[in-house]
């Protein structure tokens, strides 16, 4: 599979935008938010506590993980400019053709159907522009918003993993949800970053 060596900027339904992350002003606030939530910090290197310093290392570990072929780090940007969250695509092994995706919304960005559209770009993108054959997502059973994001965007439930994931210092379950379009891929296994979705 031929990768592209730089996260590309999409285009959403309902005017949004999924571009690259910037060390900027905009994005390093939804960080700020981000590191805020009860959640998010849990489940991704979202730092918490929050400091300008931090966040900077936060986002230039985005830049890293394109540059080491790990994946696609995206800013889900509200149509008015403002960053709401972020979608990422994580590559298990390009040989294989299977990718994971995780996505995260901060508290300002959600309830307008913003996690699903974001999720339906990049998979989109993931299985027509890199030919990547089967997507992947693990949601934690209690998440409703999120498995009814995963559900909106095409994905469907394949199964309950026990104990997949370690969250919060903790063992938990998640449910595994797919998207593909042909061909085989490996069984399930852990992704090595993003987290499990949040919706």
């Amino acid at each position: 599979m031929e990768l592209p060596d730089r996260v590309p900027r999409l285009t959403a339904r309902t005017g949004l935008t999924l571009r690259p992350w910037q060390l900027a002003g905009p994005d390093l606030e939804l960080v700020r938010q981000a590191a805020q939530d009860d959640y998010i910090p849990a489940i991704t290197t979202v730092p918490r506590p929050y400091t300008d310093a931090e966040g900077e290392e936060f986002v230039r570990r985005q830049w890293q993980r394109t540059a080491r072929g790990g994946g696609y780090p995206f800013v889900i940007v509200a149509p008015e400019g403002r960053p709401i969250g972020s979608v990422g695509l994580w590559l298990k092994d390009p040989g294989q053709e299977c990718a994971s995706l995780g996505y995260w919304l901060a508290a300002s960005g959600r309830g307008r159907g913003a996690a699903s559209a974001a999720l339906e770009a990049a998979a989109d993108w993931a299985l027509h522009g890199l030919g990547i054959a089967r997507l992947e997502l693990h949601v934690e059973p209690w998440n409703t918003a999120s498995l009814r994001t995963a559900q909106r965007a095409g994905f469907r439930r394949e199964a309950l993993l026990r104990r997949w994931r370690q969250v919060a210092g903790e063992r938990r379950d998640m449910v595994l949800y797919a998207l593909h379009n042909s061909g085989p891929c490996p069984p399930a296994q852990q992704a090595p970053s993003g987290g499990p979705a949040r919706g």
